[in-house]
């Protein structure tokens, strides 16, 4: 290994990101860290300048400070608009996907978005995330998906509406809720 990597754990980060494909991480920016020395544990969280998706890298050094393996996963992925009744139609037609219900002047919505966008995470790439404004869809669109309080979040395969979480409580109780709708349906996929 080159004395870069034995410097430090941000300098490694660094080393190894510049190694990586140019399309994994283009101009990724450290928004932090976390140094062990114990068994030399780093967790970085990087925010990379297109797409606006954040990863976490694990990076893992042995005594001399060499790194020993490396590993990266996103922390958060925006969910994808739907804006138009089309749009929706496609998203919800074939594969499962987790639709969020919101408005902008919603501030539990607004709370609750980067929660779902850090659940998102979790399940890429099998399942899509989506957000709805319900603002700025057509109103007969919420009606046909029976949407009535916000946040709603959906759970959708082959245009047909699987389970529902309606979120008027704490955003961490409602991501478990999520997280449990999705779990319990996929089993019958």
């Amino acid at each position: 290994m080159s004395d870069s990597l034995q410097t430090s754990p941000a300098s490694s980060i660094s080393y190894l990101l510049r190694a990586k494909s140019p399309s994994c991480f283009p101009n990724p920016k450290l928004i932090g860290a976390n140094y062990w020395s114990a068994n030399i544990v780093s967790i970085f969280s990087i925010k990379t300048h297109s797409g606006g998706e954040k990863f976490e890298a694990l990076a893992k050094y042995d005594e001399e400070g060499s790194v020993h393996s490396f590993h990266d996963s996103p922390a958060s992925i925006d969910l994808l608009p739907i804006s138009t009744e089309d749009q929706f139609d496609r998203a919800v037609s074939h594969e499962a996907v987790v639709v969020l219900w919101m408005a902008s002047w919603c501030r539990k919505c607004i709370f609750l978005k980067p929660k779902l966008e850090k659940l998102a995470a979790d399940y890429n790439p099998s399942l899509r995330f989506y957000s709805v404004d319900v603002n700025n869809v057509p109103h007969k669109l919420v009606v046909r998906a029976g949407v009535t309080k916000m946040p709603t979040i959906q759970l959708w395969k082959d245009g047909k509406k699987q389970g529902e979480v309606i979120g008027g409580h704490k955003a961490h109780l409602v991501v478990n809720e999520v997280r449990e709708m999705i779990e319990s349906e996929s089993n019958s996929w």
